[in-house]
């Protein structure tokens, strides 16, 4: 009981709960920045994918789906370590930021690009699942408003295709929230790795002088509860949307 009482003393100590709780900030700012990156570039492949058809602009949309497929049913971790050996770093980055190291800063760098060179190609399917779930008699309103192509999409079908997948979109971001624990293998500071950081020292902090079984229960549980707020939190913003669904724009008085 003494090992388990030392083991649960680690959370007692601020400068250690101070240390987690920036974890869990690195891991919410890598899964929006991830998120967000990747909504933008999906939405390109999406658009490409569906609506580069001509002779002129095929080679676009089968680079989109190249990219898509290859992404999509290849292993995240695959291109974490693909990222680590292969994509550039800006020189200009490489200093110390956010409490970081320049190495540290550097691993952050690359390993969101993994995440979001993912991430993107999984929304873009999202993307294209919202665009195909509106009506085609909504472009043939657009155009009979003098609107050309680009307008249509910007003002009339991107914002129906977005406002029906945020449900999936969130749970999007649930996802990008777990598998951003992967980067903890390459030592990048989201609150998987500090909680592996830590473990290697918990000897310092437990007041028996080894590494015990029980404090691996109480670090990774402790990372486990709160894994489980955030996303259980995200996951009920979900259930709540899919249970009180708004009427897309512009599809009253649809037969």
């Amino acid at each position: 009981m003494s090992t388990l009482e030392g083991s649960l003393s680690i959370l007692k100590n601020q400068a250690i709960l101070s240390y987690l709780f920036k974890g869990v900030a690195f891991t919410l700012i890598l899964s929006v920045l991830a998120v967000g990156i990747g909504l933008l570039l999906g939405s390109v492949l999406a658009l490409v994918r569906n609506y580069c058809t001509t002779k002129k602009t095929i080679v676009f949309k089968a680079f989109a789906v190249t990219y898509i497929e290859i992404f999509r049913n290849t292993p995240l971790l695959l291109w974490i370590f693909v990222c680590l050996v292969f994509f550039p770093f800006p020189e200009a980055l490489s200093r110390k930021m956010f409490g970081l190291t320049s190495v540290e800063v550097k691993l952050l760098f690359k390993a969101s690009a993994a995440l979001i060179l993912f991430t993107s190609s999984v929304i873009a399917e999202i993307v294209r699942g919202g665009l195909n779930s509106i009506a085609q008699g909504q472009f043939e309103a657009g155009y009979s408003q003098g609107f050309n192509t680009v307008q249509v999409m910007i003002y009339i079908i991107l914002p129906q295709a977005y406002r029906n997948i945020i449900p999936t979109l969130l749970s999007q971001v649930i996802t990008t929230i777990k598998d951003s624990s992967y980067l903890a293998n390459i030592a990048v500071i989201e609150i998987m790795a500090r909680v592996k950081t830590l473990l290697s020292s918990a000897y310092n902090y437990n007041g028996t002088g080894n590494v015990n079984v029980s404090d691996v229960f109480v670090l990774f549980g402790f990372a486990a509860i709160l894994y489980f707020i955030i996303n259980f939190s995200l996951s009920s913003v979900v259930r709540y949307m899919q249970k009180h669904p708004r009427t897309p724009v512009g599809t009253s008085g649809q037969s």
